[in-house]
């Protein structure tokens, strides 16, 4: 495993206080402790330092971000009122617009096009006092979990450069992992902020689909409404989560998007967690989870029961038609949006692979699916009868579909009287970069969620042992061997837990995290950041296979 070492070369006053959580940042600002110069001046040494290996951060602002820390401390001085994230530093997600930079989604034809003002929500954090050092790099149409794309290049983990951080927001994973950031505004589609935060040992939350605004992000599906994606935040620090989704949901009479709903936004501290029901499982019955990932959650709902709550096995139904539907969703037009994002321009090979696929006959995916069977290419065979172009009167079906699952999910939460539910955030640890080709439903564990629109998120937990790393049987099948691949080698890595609610209650979802980092922190293999700089560069842009 390729690792950052120790941080030999970086100033303890500098480790100090990269390591705080953004919220003690803007209470030591506030405090005048702490100035907003040393904060971003700290955290851009930083970024400098790590950054050559991990290609996280694409879009550097710093000579912006110094004269605003400038002026933060400046109003300080003056006694002006000060937000709630005052001269703390933080990065965005590439897909996010922001006046003077491109919003490209890894797509090469978009670098040219410079954004003439801020998203909605970068707009709330900046009048909150937040300072943006910069933004985080993005897979190639933000549809897979590593990030790679053929503009900006490959991003990796701070934990293991040879693994890649998750996607799409794995460059935000990275930077705040590696201590290059302490807050970041992101998204979730599919498990897009959930799964970088498991990968790379952070705390990321999915809010309730249509509370937060999608205004000014670069899109990827087109006029797919049936699965939505939600912006949220990504932390070291559950509290920070806390903090910036008020931030970010506190919306001004000229911000008004008719698509969120005026929910209001309920205080996790009013939350009793030794009240709460809890259901748990440790597998979708699909994709079986590595060994690790069922021991974390198997501790996480012991933690939680020594602190008073009630916590039960929970078999969710039908997870596998439940996947299906997902992939039936997102695929339904056969790629045809992906290709007129795209143009002419390259393409990353992972997302030329899937227009392929999308492009691909129905009567000939259906011979393919019978050859697969037959060579003991099961994954592959079940997904290819899964995705697909479908008729306007297939999509109504699909969405009908979808409602109608809702509504049995949420029949079998009600009948067994439930307040949240412990599971994996991912069957596996950390992807080995350009394994993801292959473990599109090894992310099941994350889709769930955003088929049904409720609030998830992910909190870490544990590292994987050198004894757990896997017990997937040996088997000739693509799917299953790139999972044991993945596995193997993947002690130390780190592991967390989902934890998701019925739609609005995100304050149950941020309780229950706040409870097992509490508890889990405590623990020593519970996975801190790896904050010393890393000893090998990152692959350039013009991404390849490996």
């Amino acid at each position: 495993m390729t690792s950052i070492g120790n941080a030999e070369n970086a100033a303890a006053e500098d480790l100090g206080l990269i390591s705080l959580s953004a919220s003690e940042m803007a209470r030591q600002i506030a405090a005048g402790k702490l100035t907003s110069v040393e904060l971003v001046e700290a955290h851009i040494r930083r970024i400098e330092a790590v950054n050559p290996a991990l290609n996280a951060v694409v879009v550097p602002l710093f000579a912006q971000a110094r004269a605003e820390a400038a002026m933060a401390d400046e109003a300080r001085r003056r006694g002006e009122p000060l937000g709630p994230l005052h001269g703390v530093p933080i990065t965005v997600k590439e897909c996010f617009h922001m006046a003077g930079t491109a919003s490209t989604a890894g797509v090469v034809r978009f670098a040219g096009e410079i954004m003439s003002q801020d998203a909605t929500l970068v707009r709330r954090l900046r009048r909150a006092g937040a300072i943006v050092l910069g933004k985080t790099n993005v897979p190639q149409l933000m549809l897979i979990h590593e990030t790679d794309n053929p503009l900006y290049g490959r991003t990796n983990n701070p934990w293991d450069l040879e693994r890649s951080p998750g996607g799409s927001s794995g460059g935000e994973a990275a930077i705040i992992a590696a201590g290059g950031s302490p807050l970041g505004l992101a998204n979730d589609l599919g498990g897009s902020i959930r799964q970088p935060a498991h990968s790379c040992g952070l705390c990321g939350i999915k809010p309730t689909s249509l509370r937060l605004t999608n205004d000014h992000v670069r899109d990827n599906l087109h006029g797919m409404e049936a699965v939505r994606p939600q912006p949220g935040p990504l932390a070291r620090h559950v509290e920070d989560l806390q903090l910036a989704l008020r931030v970010l949901a506190q919306s001004e009479p000229d911000e008004i998007d008719p698509q969120v709903a005026p929910v209001p936004l309920l205080d996790p501290a009013q939350v009793r967690v030794d009240r709460l029901r809890i259901g748990m499982w440790v597998d979708d019955g699909f994709f079986a989870s590595s060994p690790a990932i069922r021991r974390a959650v198997l501790k996480a709902g012991d933690a939680l029961s020594e602190l008073g709550a009630h916590v039960e096995l929970f078999k969710p139904p039908r997870m596998t038609y439940g996947l299906r539907l997902y992939l039936a969703l997102l695929s339904a037009d056969g790629t045809a949006s992906m290709r007129r994002i795209l143009g002419h321009g390259p393409r990353d090979w992972r997302i030329q692979r899937m227009i392929r696929l999308g492009r691909t006959p129905r009567w000939l995916r259906a011979v393919m699916r019978g050859i697969l069977h037959l060579a003991g290419q099961h994954g592959t065979a079940e997904l290819l009868g899964w995705v697909g172009r479908t008729s306007a009167d297939g999509y109504w079906q699909l969405t009908a579909a979808r409602a109608a699952y809702v509504r049995e999910f949420f029949a079998a939460w009600t009948a067994a009287n439930l307040d949240a539910i412990v599971c994996p955030p991912h069957a596996l640890p950390a992807l080995r970069h350009g394994s993801s080709e292959h473990l599109i439903t090894a992310a099941g564990a994350c889709y769930w969620a955003n088929l049904l629109g409720v609030p998830a998120g992910v909190v870490p937990v544990t590292r994987v042992g050198d004894d757990e790393q896997t017990d997937r049987p040996i088997s000739r099948d693509l799917v299953t061997r790139a999972a044991k691949d993945v596995e193997r080698g993947s002690a130390g890595l780190p592991v967390g837990v989902q934890v998701a609610a019925r739609p609005w209650r995100e304050d149950v979802v941020l309780a229950v995290m706040a409870a097992l980092e509490s508890h889990f922190r405590r623990q020593d293999d519970f996975p801190r950041t790896p904050i010393s700089p890393p000893a090998v560069r990152a692959t350039p842009a013009g991404n390849s296979r490996p």
